[in-house]
């Protein structure tokens, strides 16, 4: 026969049990909460960075855009993969490291064309070759014209809205080639030079890069890669004085330029 204290203690262990089980519970629906939190965050975030990277330049030296512009910086938000386009590999090194290319982009406003030094970038150069090879850049538009602070024409997005990339990442290099920067944390990139533009994130380069038609003032964060020939660098003036879309000083040049053709040869 079971004993009053007996019983107690019976239902004492079973409603100790009982508060096990339902904290087990709770523990697993808490857990499964918080993962789909977690999810749901990162979509939140990824999109957020989305946003951040095709912000237009502004004044603050800050870059934004996709390869992206923040502030007064060329920028971009897909050097890095974007949902659509699967990530891949970036391409095996084939350029002679020793060698000097040309890249000739033929556009409805005219030829821009600039050499590239393999010795000093050979994986952006690589890069180059190998997505223009692919026809990667034919009809894309260069999407971004900055006036005011900084002086570029940003190109290289096939989304044509800066946030377009290759689907890989090459690492930043040359970036000392400008000199040590000043109290402002700046270096002077001569009118003529081509550089990439970059997620504001060190070694996020994709395709997108910029043409300075003027001398500006950024920071040594942009791999300096090519220099534009005279004629083109007129071509590119020429658009920049036609202005940006709406009278602003950043955004979609009024002038459009697409890039017909884009040529890597080696010189």
């Amino acid at each position: 026969m079971v004993t009053s204290d007996q019983r107690r203690r019976q239902l004492a262990r079973e409603k100790y049990q009982r508060q096990q089980q339902r904290r087990e519970e709770n523990r697993r629906k808490a857990k499964r909460r918080n993962t789909v939190v977690a999810a749901a965050l990162a979509v939140v975030l990824a999109a957020s960075g989305a946003v951040y990277a095709s912000v237009a330049l502004t004044d603050d030296n800050s870059p934004k855009g996709t390869d992206s512009a923040a502030g007064d910086t060329p920028t971009s938000s897909a050097p890095t993969p974007s949902a659509s386009e699967p990530a891949s590999p970036e391409p095996k090194l084939s350029v002679d490291a020793k060698a000097t290319y040309t890249m000739a982009l033929k556009t409805g406003e005219g030829d821009i064309t600039f050499t590239m030094d393999a010795a000093k970038t050979p994986r952006t150069v690589n890069s180059f070759k190998h997505l223009a090879d692919k026809k990667y850049f034919d009809g894309t538009k260069c999407h971004r014209l900055t006036t005011q602070g900084i002086f570029v024409l940003q190109c290289g997005d096939p989304k044509g809205d800066g946030t377009g990339g290759p689907g890989y990442t090459i690492p930043d290099e040359n970036l000392d080639a400008l000199g040590k920067a000043g109290a402002d944390g700046t270096v002077t990139f001569p009118a003529g030079t081509v550089a990439m533009a970059n997620t504001s994130q060190p070694n996020t380069g994709g395709s997108q890069f910029f043409l300075v038609y003027k001398d500006t003032k950024l920071p040594p964060s942009y791999t300096p890669f090519g220099k534009i020939d005279a004629a083109g660098l007129k071509v590119v003036q020429d658009v920049a004085a036609a202005g940006v879309e709406g009278g602003a000083t950043d955004g979609a040049p009024k002038t459009a330029v697409t890039i017909e053709k884009a040529t890597v040869t080696k010189k």
